[in-house]
């Protein structure tokens, strides 16, 4: 991994207004359980409802549960939705509470490609596998469901990755 990102003077000054402010020396520094504790909680909790959910869809699109239609999966979709949007508000605040270390690192910029990748993926899953106003065939997965499911799972372990080896450097 490379070295920290060197930041110009500026965005240096307001990275570091954004992790002095009141709410991130709160989010840092108190020892409430409803402070650090639960944001992380509720980012994991995010994660796994966005994660989880793009797995299920994944292995049925790779062959597990050929018994159970694709179209019983479609309503994964609004809870993903949930998921991600958790996962940004909870993120940002993780953020902002680490803001001129953690936003200078190269494997945060890593993480987020990956991230906006597994989403952009979500979408794309949507179209193609339960397009609108089409029929989902009982059991049927389109051609480019294989190759969906396979970069699917791919790009969201590696966005996991990248957020756990945020932690260590």
């Amino acid at each position: 991994m490379a070295r920290d990102l060197i930041a110009p003077r500026a965005v240096t000054e307001f990275l570091s207004s954004i992790e002095n402010s009141g709410f991130s020396t709160w989010l840092r520094e108190s020892g409430s359980i409803w402070a650090y504790p639960t944001v992380l909680t509720l980012h994991t909790i995010g994660l796994g409802v966005l994660v989880g959910g793009h797995w299920v869809i994944s292995l049925r699109l790779l062959g597990q549960g050929v018994d159970v239609p694709l179209s019983t999966f479609e309503g994964l979709f609004k809870y993903m939705w949930a998921g991600f949007w958790i996962n940004l508000l909870t993120g940002v605040m993780l953020l902002a509470a680490d803001a001129t270390t953690k936003s200078t690192q190269t494997v945060f910029f890593v993480k987020m490609a990956f991230v906006v990748a597994g989403v952009v993926l979500l979408t794309v899953m949507r179209r193609r596998v339960y397009p609108k106003g089409g029929a989902v065939v009982a059991v049927q997965v389109p051609p480019s469901g294989r190759s969906l499911a396979w970069s699917s799972i791919g790009i969201w372990c590696a966005a996991i990755v990248a957020g756990r080896l945020m932690a260590y450097f």
